[in-house]
């Protein structure tokens, strides 16, 4: 890819809306003093002093991120509690001005939750510990999954991409429940000018229709379920093959240092990874591959090329240590220049 061609990829990422779908969860970094931690006169325990409270998107939220961060437009769609972390995970998305008019509140529902003690030493150093989880451990109600259905109707004419983002590993307990699984399959037969892609955890193999996004466990994991030790490369690229064929749509086949694998049409093709230098931070990277790789496949790019936007966009923030990255788009042009 040449760069004028990747700039006039880029040029179009702010004539395009995309409808991010699934789980929002609110990332709460508790920034602790250890010189100031006292002990507690009840139990006689530490009692870690907070001295910074951080809040950002997670899951989805970070997809969502860096897709502003490239400047495209965006609709969320979920599902989280009428409560305080709800309030701190809307204020967090419209400081990106993501559009959360679709984000349905619920009383019966949690806010999925990452809070993060980030204990601080003397020398300034940071260091995380034992991680608090609030999650959804009962199934997403039917008339919820009505609604998120029924929305996702209407926002689909009005988008040019739709990304699932499948977060929750408990069946059934988050957004993309088997019957809203089966809704967007339908939608995206019902409109093929639509880009729909799919990122899962836990359950990439069951995605019909869409452009999926797996990495090598996830890709084994969907073959061979009960399989303990990774697979060779033959292997997982085997497994690669063996999701295009399933799930008719193309496989960006993520391989950490190697790259991307693309399986479509005119057979696999690996697209390497961008030389990286120094420390890096793999928080994110997947999501802004993510976002990447559909901004450009919306904006006319082909799956290769889509792959290598992806790729450019994880280099970015595979340089952002400490934080969860974003990749602008002038950020990844001067990246491929740097090549």
């Amino acid at each position: 890819m040449k760069p004028d061609r990747l700039q006039s990829i880029l040029d179009q990422f702010p004539r395009q809306t995309i409808c991010v779908v699934g789980d929002f969860f609110l990332d709460k970094y508790l920034i602790i003093e250890h010189a100031l931690g006292e002990t507690s006169l009840e139990t006689g325990l530490e009692a870690h002093q907070v001295v910074e409270v951080r809040c950002s998107p997670g899951a989805a939220g970070t997809v969502t991120s860096n897709l502003r961060a490239m400047e495209v437009n965006v609709v969320a769609l979920g599902v989280i509690g009428d409560d305080g972390e709800g309030y701190e995970l809307k204020r967090a998305l419209q400081a990106t001005s993501v559009d959360i008019t679709q984000v349905i509140e619920r009383h019966d529902r949690f806010t999925p939750t990452y809070t993060k003690p980030m204990q601080r030493e003397l020398d300034g150093s940071a260091h995380e510990l034992n991680r608090l989880d609030i999650k959804n451990r009962a199934p997403l109600p039917a008339e919820a999954q009505d609604e998120i259905i029924a929305r996702l109707r209407q926002i689909t004419p009005r988008v040019q991409g739709v990304i699932v983002a499948d977060q929750t590993p408990e069946h059934n307990c988050g957004v993309i429940t088997d019957r809203v699984r089966d809704e967007i399959a339908s939608l995206a037969r019902a409109y093929p000018l639509t880009l729909f892609a799919a990122d899962s955890r836990e359950r990439i193999g069951l995605f019909r229709d869409v452009v999926i996004k797996p990495n090598a466990r996830e890709a084994t994991l969907a073959l061979y379920p009960d399989r303990e030790t990774e697979l060779d490369r033959v292997g997982v690229e085997a497994c690669g093959a063996e999701l295009y064929r399933r799930s008719g749509k193309p496989v960006f086949l993520t391989v950490a240092a190697d790259g991307i694998i693309v399986f479509h049409a005119d057979g696999p093709t690996c697209i390497p990874a961008c030389p990286v230098h120094g420390p890096t931070d793999i928080v994110g990277a997947g999501d802004s591959t993510m976002a990447g790789i559909v901004a450009a496949l919306c904006a006319g790019g082909s799956p290769e090329e889509a792959a290598r936007v992806g790729n450019l966009a994880a280099s970015v923030t595979l340089h952002q240590i400490g934080a969860t990255g974003t990749a602008s788009r002038a950020q990844i042009a001067a990246c491929f220049a740097a090549l």
